[in-house]
């Protein structure tokens, strides 16, 4: 499967766009986690494209990069010789995103998971998994769905027959902004695990959404999950595990608290260093009985020549 990379006008968002000569896998089934809380905003899971093939990058909540923006996602779209992915964007309207139905208020156009309302984002609860003791923002409203496939793509052989209407059109030529940094390291932290292979996974990703970006907790749960699956690691080397990630969880809570539901930078870094620590521990426990010395098998006692008896000798006084 070879890729390239097909360039655009520089007016045009992104700059490059990403070919693909065969069309990416169905949209996998998945729970959306709860929303961490207010502003936060869904941007649901796709398939992305790297030097191994198609792999998935898990849906997760976000912050936007200004109050009133949207996010429109991205999407496959057959260009006639290739398939040719269309980033996503932040906006103050929802663009065209190929018709595809992301769930979750992306229904194939628009978006029904919610609306700024003077500067504060309300929640449709409808769609979207809401904790009102976190989220104060809410209301319910149903949201019919007329494409319940779980195609991932626009046109071609199996796409889906959709087209950009006017309003679509219109938000596309809007002030828009690219994934934040945030967004891209999430992106690429899902390319570095090769669980998120659709060649490894069969189009059944090891993690198919986050609460948050990067959220190490999450994925290290994840490796512990595996490493009991596995048998590599132990029900006392998983119970030290849980331990530790559970005062973590604590120490980030109280320090949330404390300042207006915000980490420092220093509580950043801390909070950091004790995750790197678990990691570092979960690896050793999954990897420990490969470095333990194979046990020597023991030489069986050879049986000797029975000694001739030696003649006996008068003890002297």
């Amino acid at each position: 499967m070879a890729a390239a990379l097909i360039l655009v006008p520089a007016s045009s968002f992104a700059g490059v766009f990403i070919s693909v000569n065969i069309a990416p896998p169905v949209l996998p089934v998945y729970t959306q986690p709860l929303c961490p809380g207010d502003g936060y905003i869904w941007t649901p899971g796709y398939w992305a494209y790297g030097p191994d093939g198609y792999y998935w990058v898990p849906g997760v909540w976000v912050q936007p990069p200004m109050v009133g923006y949207l996010w429109t996602p991205g999407y496959w779209g057959w260009g006639g010789s290739a398939f040719i992915f269309h980033a996503g964007y932040w906006g103050p309207h929802i663009g065209f995103y190929g018709g595809v139905n992301y769930g979750f208020g992306y229904t194939g156009h628009g978006y029904e998971g919610g609306y700024w309302n003077h500067g504060v984002f309300a929640y449709n609860r409808s769609v979207n998994n809401i904790n009102v003791t976190n989220v104060h923002n809410v209301y319910n409203r149903t949201v019919v769905v007329n494409n319940y496939n779980r195609v991932s793509y626009n046109g071609g052989h199996g796409g889906i027959d959709a087209r950009a209407t006017p309003q679509e059109e219109a938000a596309m030529r809007d002030h828009r902004l690219s994934p934040t940094a945030s967004q891209i390291s999430h992106r690429d932290a899902a390319a570095q695990d090769r669980g998120q292979l659709a060649s490894v996974n069969h189009g059944r990703p090891q993690v198919t959404a986050m609460r948050s970006v990067n959220q190490r907790a999450f994925n290290q749960q994840q490796r512990v999950a595996n490493g009991v699956r596995s048998g590599q690691m132990t029900a006392g080397e998983t119970r030290n595990i849980e331990s530790r990630e559970a005062s973590i969880n604590r120490q980030a809570a109280n320090d949330r608290a404390a300042n207006n539901g915000r980490l420092t930078q220093q509580e950043h870094q801390q909070i950091n260093q004790r995750q790197n620590n678990v990691s570092r521990s979960i690896n050793n426990d999954t990897h420990n009985a490969a470095r333990q010395p194979q046990a020597r098998p023991q030489a069986r006692p050879q049986a000797r020549p029975a000694a001739h008896a030696a003649p006996a000798r008068e003890e002297r006084r």
